[in-house]
């Protein structure tokens, strides 16, 4: 379902299958987060050439964005849970509107309450305020926050630049996720009290390319 960073990978947790744990998907029954920001521009490029760039106006038609919040994951040591309320409460508006600063995809936020929101324990305020405070606790390298022209880089490189700006982060609990060419998301495990933890799992299936692109925001 291409709504706003959602086009940007077809997984939205560590493993490939759901709720590989004895707790099943219960609510609030899980041992850490991941946070995951998608770097927007390449989202937007991807878009244009899908045909698809009219559906991502409220990311990629406005204000120039780097690096947006796709998620905050609920996850097992193994395996993830999901839609764990069916149907799931019904998000208010002026909590997705409130959203749109760090999220810009109205899509994007409902998804990710009906998939993982439900799956925290956590009402959908207070989901929503702790997506807002993850994203409050780590700092983005500021070599990302105007990029102006293409960038090459290595996987390696983008985590250390986290990793320098970021103190207590480690190596293993960072991942960088990549499409055949471009950057797509950095992903960031965080304990429930949102401190950064090692996440093995996660660190296994980041991306395996030499170097990737980060295109340009827009304007650049």
């Amino acid at each position: 379902m291409p709504l706003g960073v959602l086009g940007f990978t077809a997984l939205t947790g560590i493993a490939t299958a759901s709720a590989q744990d004895g707790r099943q998907s219960a609510p609030g029954e899980f041992d850490f987060y991941v946070l995951s920001l998608s770097w927007s521009p390449s989202f937007c490029e991807a878009a244009s050439e899908r045909g698809s760039g009219g559906r991502s106006q409220a990311q990629c038609g406005g204000r120039p964005f780097s690096f947006v919040v796709h998620g905050l994951w609920p996850q097992y040591e193994h395996g993830f849970p999901e839609y764990c309320q069916r149907p799931s409460p019904r998000l208010d508006h002026r909590i997705m509107t409130s959203m749109l600063d760090v999220m810009p995809a109205p899509g994007l936020i409902y998804n990710e309450w009906d998939k993982h929101g439900t799956c925290s324990g956590l009402g959908a305020r207070g989901y929503f305020e702790t997506i807002r405070k993850a994203r409050a606790a780590v700092k983005i390298p500021p070599e990302f926050l105007e990029l102006a022209d293409p960038k090459t880089i290595a996987p390696g490189d983008i985590e250390d630049a986290f990793i320098k700006v970021n103190p207590g982060l480690s190596n293993s609990a960072i991942s960088v996720t990549c499409n055949r060419t471009r950057l797509s998301e950095v992903r960031i495990c965080l304990s429930k009290d949102l401190q950064f933890r090692a996440c093995e799992e996660l660190d296994r299936r980041g991306c395996r390319r030499d170097q990737v692109t980060m295109p340009p925001m827009r304007g650049g």
